[in-house]
């Protein structure tokens, strides 16, 4: 399989002001409309792990332990739980229960909630579900900032943290949360940990399942429909979960249309160029450009 960057405008790759009309048009073609949505789309929203936001947030660690960004920090041995949580209660409520700090989300699910949709992400800051987007149409594969589970694990059920880390943010004193709040299992009283993927330990619970079986019923259902594959903001760490199904898919069904919009990393096989649109732009400029053109969902039903 050829890869075909952004270079080649035969390509169906378009690099002048018609690439949002043609998105439009593929849009309004739709009968469905699946959105698969990477890291980078929450970048364009404003969660970013470095910077001004970064320091803002996270100055004593930054002078304690000489963090360079957010993410390296959560993976830092801290020698007490007390001060690990510390940490990621504040890397949680910001990235989780605070607003991202631009409407890409909103202005997003604008265009597509008059249409037929689902949503697969590997997004765990809960975006979607903040912005409208249905429960029983979203698969996040990777967990959600929201969650805890077993650190063992020890069972299959993942937790709501949301009240233990508003009172880690608001009780937290000297770099560290009181003992009472660090979270231990229910059942081994081994310490909880998040309920992301990040190696074998991840737990898939009864809602994950569910919704991984949704997600596959969307696709069997929708096989003789005009489907448009939406790729947002997914770089080449984990292709093979959005990235790499949306190209087999657009291969295997004729009547399926991809588009990708990341900047610097917007590209399709050559096998499909005919029925790609790779725009290289910022997801957040090009949102709100469509969401300028097309004049609100009238034009997209």
């Amino acid at each position: 399989m050829r890869i075909n960057r952004f270079e080649r405008s035969s390509s169906g790759i378009s690099h002048d002001k018609k690439e949002v009309q043609q998105f439009i048009t593929e849009l309004k073609n739709a009968d469905a409309v699946i959105v698969g949505a990477g890291a980078g789309l929450s970048t364009a929203a404003g969660f970013v792990y470095t910077g001004p936001r970064f320091q803002e947030y996270f100055r004593d660690f930054i002078e304690k332990y000489h963090f360079q960004d957010m993410y390296s920090g959560g993976f830092y041995p801290f020698k007490t739980l007390e001060e690990h949580w510390v940490y990621w209660s504040r890397y949680i409520y910001i990235n989780r229960f605070m607003e991202a700090p631009k409407p890409v989300y909103n202005q997003l699910f604008d265009l597509i909630k008059e249409k037929d949709y689902f949503v697969i992400t590997t997004n765990v800051d809960h975006c979607f579900q903040k912005a409208g987007v249905e429960k029983e149409r979203l698969f996040y594969t990777q967990g959600d900032f929201g969650l805890w589970q077993c650190s063992k694990p020890c069972h299959a059920q993942t937790y709501e943290n949301e009240e233990t880390i508003y009172r880690m943010v608001k009780e937290q004193k000297e770099m560290r949360v009181p003992s009472e709040l660090v979270p231990y299992c229910p059942r081994c009283h081994a310490p909880m940990s998040m309920n992301l993927r990040a190696d074998h330990t991840f737990v898939e619970d009864e809602g994950w399942h569910k919704a991984c079986q949704r997600y596959e019923d969307y696709l069997t259902q929708h096989q003789k429909a005009r489907v448009l594959l939406l790729e947002l903001g997914c770089g080449m760490n984990t292709p093979g979960i959005i990235k790499i199904p949306f190209w087999k898919l657009t291969r295997k069904y004729e009547n399926f249309r991809y588009v990708c919009i990341n900047k610097g990393e917007a590209w399709a096989p050559e096998e499909i160029w005919t029925r790609s649109l790779c725009i290289n732009r910022d997801i957040a400029d090009v949102l709100q450009e469509i969401s300028f053109q097309a004049g609100g969902t009238e034009e997209l039903k």
